[in-house]
């Protein structure tokens, strides 16, 4: 019993660290992950559309050095949650209109990580969606990976963004609601020039 109370308080102390004095510093952390995350994406893009390269050589950033990683779905299904992990233990932070956007975020991250899983499944099992002869997500029937996930990496991006600004400059309202200092200083809490 005590056990679990400790235990409990020790998770709850985390989190609302995290949502509150570590709150701008953990955006920042979250942020890098996804600009790394990006980065991979855009490069893979470049060496598909700008140098072409077949797809199954345009490996991105990581791929290069680690060709096995990028085939992966391990790689991609890690990423998918620690994406859903950070939306989710973030999410308390946000209030207002910030909080509605983190969440429409969320809720694409969530379908995001679904298919991942889907892929995983069936890179485990070798059973594949549709009798294809690679692992397949649902909307991957219809579209084509590399680009599929570059849409759902800007649709979870895009909230994501706008969730983060609104942050930085709530409306009044929204500012006495926070318990975080991310907000930008008021006109009036500018500090003074010396």
């Amino acid at each position: 019993m005590v056990t679990r109370a400790v235990s409990a308080s020790g998770h709850e102390g985390v989190l609302s660290a995290i949502n509150t004095r570590y709150h701008r510093p953990a955006l920042a952390v979250f942020a890098f992950i996804v600009i790394a995350h990006w980065a991979e994406h855009v490069v893979q893009a470049i060496q598909i559309w700008v140098l072409g390269w077949p797809v199954p050589k345009a490996r991105g950033l990581l791929g290069e050095p680690f060709p096995w990683l990028i085939k992966s779905e391990w790689l991609h299904y890690g990423y998918a949650v620690l994406m859903l992990i950070g939306l989710i233990m973030l999410r308390p932070g946000f209030t207002g209109r910030s909080r509605t956007w983190w969440n429409i975020a969320l809720g694409i991250q969530v379908w995001h990580h679904f298919e991942h899983l889907l892929l995983l499944i069936q890179a485990s099992t070798h059973s594949y969606l549709a009798h294809r002869a690679v692992p397949t997500s649902i909307l991957q029937l219809f579209f084509p990976r590399v680009e599929l996930h570059l849409v759902y990496n800007g649709l979870v991006t895009v909230p994501m963004v706008v969730a983060m600004l609104l942050h930085r400059r709530p409306s009044a309202r929204e500012r006495a609601d926070m318990k975080c200092s991310c907000a930008e200083p008021t006109r009036r809490q500018a500090p003074a020039e010396a």
